[in-house]
């Protein structure tokens, strides 16, 4: 099971990356155009907090089953020197949830503004923050922080 959601969730993470981009997208468009927001806006804004909860969660289980993560959680002290470590014990995990929790803040808030220049901003805004820190929490693989492959084989 757990190899499972490892690979669903390598996979899902571009689903992430994608939708929030669209969101981005779909967010400049009608912002600087001074388009309506639509169903299809609307549609774009739920589905990708919804993309992200269900990663985020997939993520809290592996998270917390990693045997890395019981590593750094048993030898905190020891494990905190080790860059490599500290960062999938610690840094990611609180940099994804703030990600996603801005996203959240801005879906919920997006939806709730009265003008549809209004709706776009602030759906720009939040989105683009969280994408910032996604992009600097994943762990790339030429990152100096921590690296993983792109895709994973299994």
């Amino acid at each position: 099971m757990y190899s499972f959601l490892l690979s669903v969730h390598s996979a899902f993470r571009w689903l992430v990356l994608l939708s929030v981009l669209y969101g981005i997208y779909r967010g400049f468009r009608g912002w600087f155009g001074k388009r309506s927001f639509t169903r299809t806006d609307n549609a774009t804004r739920h589905i990708t907090a919804t993309i992200c909860h269900i990663q985020l969660l997939i993520g809290y289980v592996l998270y917390f089953n990693s045997p890395l993560i019981q590593y750094f959680r048993l030898h905190y002290d020891e494990a905190r020197k080790q860059f490599d470590l500290l960062f999938f014990g610690l840094i990611h995990v609180i940099l994804m949830t703030v990600a996603i929790v801005l996203i959240t803040i801005g879906s919920s808030a997006s939806k709730r503004m009265n003008s549809d220049r209004g709706k776009f901003k602030t759906l720009t805004i939040w989105f683009f923050l969280a994408l910032l820190i996604l992009l600097s929490a994943i762990p790339w693989p030429f990152s100096p922080l921590a690296s993983r492959p792109y895709f994973r084989s299994f």
